[in-house]
């Protein structure tokens, strides 16, 4: 049975060295190439930070929402749990997601997700996909035909994860671009497989007619003189 879990996080903001703090977290889980049922979803109760307007435009959490959830403390070891050991998939995880969820573990001396079972499906997508001009989520997830509806007015964890899964499905399903110089090997071959290469053809001349060699020696003559 191979079983992946594809993730999201929303956050107070994107400096979690300065104080921003994860608000929720939503999970998918995919077994054998199949999307199934369970899920993993917290809203997280960010402790004080207050959430500035630029950040819940994205999302359209609030601070008085969050007041009676519970704390990452309550929240980071169920996470754990669902995860186990499993592969998890994020979209641009290496540079945000992965970093800002091993810094809320870490805080609460939990085990973080280790490096062996990150996969950042950007990387994946860079990779793998030529086309879209962008690679964000949305752009992939309209490369692919996969709605995009289910969040049209916000951001949200749980529908960020469950649309990252069925993009990393199809990621999966999309062979891997040849090394360049596999290319540049394979055409030079079929070059030198060319019938006209290396072949064994007459010699042709072709000699300069009177005229032309005449003008020839009086060019020469000139500049000689």
């Amino acid at each position: 049975m191979k079983r992946v879990i594809c993730f999201d996080i929303e956050t107070t903001g994107l400096e979690y060295m300065r104080g921003d703090r994860c608000i929720e977290i939503g999970a998918v889980e995919i077994i054998d190439g199949v999307i199934t049922d369970k899920t993993f979803h917290e809203y997280i109760n960010p402790d004080g930070k207050i959430i500035p307007p630029d950040s819940y435009m994205v999302h359209k959490i609030s601070n008085a929402f969050l007041e009676d959830k519970p704390k990452m403390a309550a929240v980071a070891p169920a996470f754990l749990e669902f995860i186990a050991d499993s592969p998890v998939v994020a979209h641009n995880g290496a540079d945000f997601d992965f970093p800002f969820m091993n810094y809320e573990l870490s805080k609460l001396g939990l085990p973080q997700i280790p490096r062996t079972q990150q996969i950042d499906s950007l990387v994946l997508a860079r990779n793998r996909v030529f086309g879209p001009k962008s690679y964000t989520l949305d752009a992939l997830a309209k490369w692919y035909g996969i709605s995009l509806t289910a969040r049209a007015d916000a951001h949200g964890a749980l529908i960020d994860s469950e649309i990252l899964a069925k993009v990393y499905l199809e990621l999966e399903n999309t062979a891997p671009a040849p090394d360049i110089t596999e290319i540049i090997a394979t055409q030079h071959q079929a070059f030198l497989a060319h019938p006209k290469i290396g072949g064994n053809f007459p010699h042709r001349s072709f000699p300069p007619r009177p005229e032309e060699l005449a003008a020839h020696n009086e060019f020469i003559a000139k500049i000689t003189a």
